[in-house]
């Protein structure tokens, strides 16, 4: 099948090359002239484990090509998949303008029938403005081409997006028609052959169902957040106890890890979209907004528990910082958990030795020059001289270090793990002050 990939963010990226990956042949577009040329290059702006061999193998093939000439691939292909951001607006709300501009192209280049997909996670509602704006544009065409309006949310994971698209464990299409159905059945055939499900249901349900699984994940997550604070509170252990409720199969233990919280560029802005969408229809979403306010209080917490240890005198300390992305396998750093507890230490006078396996780069750049953040080429280096550990990511190679060594490094053994990565009884020994989330608080 011929197809269009509009946007080559994350989601457009990984699409495209996965589609590709399967036979079809198909055209990103991206109005970024240098992201394009870079694309052509085999450079991938983006870090994901196993995109770069995906692209570069699927461009070879000619099955993948990459182009600033959206109309050229709107008239080239059967299917139209926007994939465009939708960033958060200052209201919370989604910002469709990016959408809406690819709908109108859209219905300025079309020369037939069209199945034009909406990839980019919006609100309940965007597929009629999608369809109303085509219209218009062919209205004043004096053109009248029949066109179908799809919404296939997405559901990757930074990290594992690769197999995620190419094993999902369901394929969401929302349609009007049977046909269309039927063809987005054909297009998603080859990923689904043991047997995960293609749900097709409505357009307005599908584009619920985005919003409606990214809410239940993060809820999780603050849920477990919350029991961790209790377990702090009464002696209890925040492991045992994600044990003994993982187990039960109604719940599960994905999910369920104690931490700083969510973060990244889905969880926190699809929370407040949805949170939007229900306040405009005038209903209080309580448990979405407890959910939040939890997330955002657990990055706080971590900090108090630092500066309690400290007895408020964070000036002139020196603290190393593991992991910077807002979770493994990623550079991601949009609404990291590391990047706000960075700016409440320097806002309280600490210095930052920082060290993370992908994300200095986008870190160097959301920072800017400063005196007080600075880049180790290590995660022992970034240990030298600092008064404490702070652990913010979960990354692999931090999960079983040399705590010798680490011991060695820094000015005093101290350890915040903000990912619960270690066992207190052990560092105990060791001797090592370590605090963690769900700690019993004295």
């Amino acid at each position: 099948m011929k197809l269009a990939i509009i946007g080559t963010g994350y989601v457009g990226l990984v699409t495209g090359a996965c589609f590709a990956e399967m036979g079809n042949e198909v055209i990103c577009v991206d109005t970024d002239t240098a992201k394009v040329e870079a694309l052509e290059q085999g450079r991938i702006p983006i870090y994901e484990p196993g995109l770069e061999d995906y692209v570069k193998r699927n461009a070879q093939d000619h099955r993948l090509t990459f182009t600033t000439d959206l109309a050229a691939a709107v008239q080239q292909s059967l299917a139209c998949f926007i994939a465009v951001g939708t960033p958060q607006d200052r209201d919370g709300s989604a910002d469709l303008s990016m959408v809406l501009q690819v709908a109108k192209d859209i219905g300025r280049h079309m020369n037939g029938y069209k199945v034009i997909v909406e990839k980019s996670t919006v609100p309940v509602g965007t597929a009629v403005q999608v369809r109303r704006v085509i219209q218009e544009e062919l209205a004043a065409r004096g053109e009248a081409f029949e066109f179908d309006v799809v919404s296939n949310p997405e559901f990757l994971k930074e990290g594992t997006a690769l197999d995620d698209f190419m094993k999902p464990d369901r394929v969401v299409v929302g349609c009007d028609d049977v046909r269309v159905g039927e063809l987005m059945k054909e297009l998603y055939a080859p990923f689904v052959r043991t047997n995960a499900p293609i749900i097709i249901m409505d357009v307005v349900s599908a584009e619920l169902t985005k919003y409606a699984a990214n809410a239940f994940l993060a809820t999780k997550i603050s849920f477990i957040n919350e029991i961790a604070n209790i377990c702090s509170r009464t002696g209890a252990d925040i492991k045992m106890v994600r044990q003994g409720i993982g187990s039960d199969r109604r719940i599960g233990p994905l999910f369920l890890f104690p931490g700083l919280g969510y973060g990244g560029s889905c969880f926190p802005k699809d929370m407040q979209a949805l949170i939007h969408t229900a306040r405009s229809l005038g209903y209080p979403p309580r448990i979405l907004e407890a959910a939040e306010s939890v997330n955002q209080d657990q990055r706080q917490l971590f900090f108090d528990c630092i500066s309690k240890h400290f007895h408020g005198a964070l000036k002139g300390l020196v603290f190393a910082v593991w992991g910077l992305s807002f979770k493994p396998l990623t550079d991601d750093i949009r609404d990291a958990p590391a990047l706000t507890l960075i700016d409440k230490l320097r806002e309280a006078g600490a210095r930052l030795q920082v060290h993370d396996p992908e994300a200095m780069p986008a870190t160097r750049q959301a920072l800017g020059d400063n005196s007080d953040v600075s880049f180790a080429g290590s995660s022992y280096e970034a240990l030298d001289g600092a008064d404490a550990l702070l652990i913010c990511t979960e990354w692999a190679k931090f999960r079983e270090p040399d705590f010798e060594r680490i011991k060695s490094r820094l000015k005093t053994p101290v350890i915040f793990d903000g990912r619960n990565l270690y066992n207190p009884d052990k560092l105990a020994k060791l001797g090592f002050q370590y605090f963690y989330i769900g700690q019993k608080v004295d």
